[in-house]
């Protein structure tokens, strides 16, 4: 099929490039690998199925054909078919703009619809069980690297990346804040990058076990860079698999005085096998259910959305749709209170 006139000759692998080249402006680098590894089975498709040298010949039922194709060649299931999917929609649209393909041709990428709730994690740290933890973290391993991390992610709410990210004179003990920085030239990058930067407030007890973790525990050592992390190993500042396994280890409930809820014995037990083996106990969690978690406890108690949205650097929208687990009972109640006197 001969090239249209009024659009620019180019190949899926040009694209791409300008495509991620584009967003690499905006987006942390964890999204731009997302964006590779998903849109690469589409260059994958185009060059050895469809024979698609010139994405000007692209058409709304070829786009049809890789959905298709992605479905039986993946495997995939209907959750992961939409994100790659959805994914796709967003490069179409961005070839759109450089004239590569047709004009509202993303608009004949057809992704599939998910049911309410499907596609939604809702696996959150609760928060009777966060309260149990920090108090035996409290009692037994005070102003521990476990505690300080643990009662810094259910405090504040912040992703694991950012608090890998703070230095010791991020933390500012007069005035009872952190202060999140973008600083990817040296390995802490944050997810919204300069969107993401802001001061944090503590509370009093939270300074003061920080404190205390920093004049007792913290090893006094630097990073591959020469700064001082404020969350620190022997090694220098921890990597995301180190906060990541410290994290699932403490909050599996028999760590902290629970008996076990799924009737497993400590000796045979798979998730007490080694110490990177925590997150096959059922119950255990990630960081970033505990900032899900985090995120609904604070909604629970009358934050306002808006605050919750500006502390923990998350839009109302995506609040809403993937962090807010509150119950539709604990929402109208909590409406009620707002509107008794109206």
């Amino acid at each position: 099929m001969p090239a249209r006139h009024d659009l620019i000759e180019t190949t899926p692998e040009e694209a791409l490039d300008l495509f991620l080249q584009e967003r690499s402006t905006e987006s942390a680098d964890s999204t731009i690998q997302s964006y590779r590894y998903r849109l690469q089975h589409f260059v994958r498709w185009c060059d050895g199925v469809a024979e698609v040298d010139n994405l000007n010949d692209l058409s709304g039922r070829d786009l049809h054909k890789y959905k298709l194709w992605r479905q039986e060649d993946g495997g995939l299931n209907k959750t992961s078919l939409k994100a790659q999917m959805d994914t796709l929609r967003v490069f179409v649209r961005f070839c759109e703009s450089i004239d590569a393909v047709e004009p509202d041709l993303h608009s004949k990428v057809i992704s599939p619809t998910l049911s309410d709730g499907v596609g939604q994690r809702d696996v959150k740290l609760g928060a009777e069980e966060a309260e149990e933890l920090l108090e035996y973290l409290g009692r037994f391993e005070y102003a521990s690297f476990a505690h300080t991390l643990l009662l810094l992610l259910w405090r504040t709410g912040l992703r694991m990346g950012s608090v890998r990210a703070l230095d010791l004179n991020d933390f500012d003990p007069e005035n009872e804040h952190l202060a999140v920085r973008h600083r990817p030239e040296s390995d802490t990058p944050l997810k919204n990058k300069q969107n993401g930067e802001r001061l944090v407030a503590l509370n009093p007890s939270v300074c003061a076990t920080i404190s205390d973790y920093i004049e007792v525990h913290r090893p006094d050592v630097a990073d591959d860079h020469g700064r001082d992390p404020l969350l620190a190993t022997d090694n220098g500042r921890p990597g995301k698999n180190t906060i990541r396994t410290t994290v699932y280890r403490w909050t599996r409930p028999c760590q902290y005085g629970h008996t076990c809820p799924h009737g497993r014995d400590k000796d045979d037990c798979e998730a007490l096998e080694v110490r990177w083996s925590a997150s096959k106990c059922p119950s255990s969690v990630s960081p970033h259910a505990v900032r899900r978690g985090s995120i609904t406890h604070h909604l629970t108690q009358d934050v306002p959305e808006q605050v919750v949205s500006d502390r923990m650097n998350v839009s109302q929208r995506v609040l809403d749709k993937h962090y807010d687990r509150r119950s539709e009972e604990v929402k109208v109640e909590q409406r009620r209170g707002y509107l008794e006197d109206v």
